[in-house]
């Protein structure tokens, strides 16, 4: 049984990344500087997912978020191609 700080530091500290992901993507001075924070944001989803897996007891959340990472990191790929002028 994981005790109930460590759920509110969790849920804190995925707070502060999204507050800090979304601060970068909308203020970053470059194009690249945007795509790495949703990347980060995608990551950060990855996280939430797998605490609510373990927040509910269900294995869908840790199947879900791991399909999210593999489509979240190919649309990184591509749109990283696109900006270098490759497609």
């Amino acid at each position: 049984m994981i005790p109930g700080w460590l759920w509110i530091l969790a849920y804190t500290l995925i707070g502060l990344g999204v507050l800090l992901g979304l601060l970068r993507a909308f203020l970053g001075p470059k194009t690249p500087d945007r795509l790495v924070a949703v990347d980060a944001l995608v990551t950060i989803t990855m996280g939430l997912m797998v605490l609510l897996g373990l927040w509910y007891r269900r294995g869908i959340y840790l199947d879900i978020a791991l399909i999210y990472g593999a489509l979240g990191f190919i649309a990184t790929l591509a749109i990283a191609r696109y900006l270098e002028g490759g497609l």
